[in-house]
């Protein structure tokens, strides 16, 4: 039973969509409406800028980390437990309920469960995210190899083997999500990072 409850936490908070509703709370835009029609932080900094990205960012990090701080507080301290809360908390923001089962691409929830077990290694990923990104400009190439690297660098700091295991799976999910922009990048024709200076009042037609 705490398996099942643990994901359910996991999930339900993991499928509210900061993106879209912060956008359109403040903006009164539905951002899937616009460039790449995604709910992530990417997104909304090419469409709105990088205030209202910013706090995009610090929603989907922070509702990983919510549900797992729930799920420690009130339901079990075991690892499994917590484990199934966060890899539900990725798919919730991947496969949101609000959203007839689509979503965001899961980085940006699945570095704040990082941060929330692995510190380190959070950072570790993030640097090399943003060294990607500011060389590059394309921040599917950063997302991409940042999750690729976080694996390997739990494995080298000597984490648990769950945790590993765990790392390993959310690489391949956020991995798998962008595909699309592999292709892209693969043929020259992704987008680079560029903000978006848009002005929305809120409610606007």
């Amino acid at each position: 039973m705490t398996y099942v409850l643990a994901a359910i936490i996991g999930y339900l908070l993991g499928s509210i969509p900061c993106g879209l509703v912060f956008v359109k709370a403040v903006c009164g835009i539905d951002i899937r409406d616009y460039g790449s029609h995604n709910i992530g932080t990417t997104n909304v900094f090419r469409t709105v800028g990088a205030r209202m990205a910013s706090f995009v960012l610090l929603g989907d990090l922070g509702k990983g980390m919510l549900a797992l701080y729930l799920v420690e507080r009130f339901v079990s301290h075991e690892l499994p437990v917590q484990l199934i809360c966060a890899a539900a908390a990725i798919l919730g923001h991947s496969f949101s309920l609000f959203l007839h089962f689509k979503g965001g691409r899961g980085v940006a929830t699945g570095l704040g469960i990082l941060l929330y077990f692995m510190p380190d290694v959070s950072i570790f990923a993030l640097t090399i995210w943003l060294a990607i990104v500011f060389v590059t400009r394309y921040v599917s190439l950063g997302s991409v190899v940042a999750a690729f690297s976080a694996p390997i660098a739990a494995y080298y700091l000597g984490y648990d083997r769950l945790l590993i295991l765990f790392t390993a799976l959310i690489a391949g999910i956020v991995i798998a999500r962008h595909y699309e922009n592999m292709v892209r990048l693969k043929n020259g024709t992704e987008n680079k990072i560029k903000e978006g200076h848009l002005s929305f009042k809120k409610n606007k037609k």
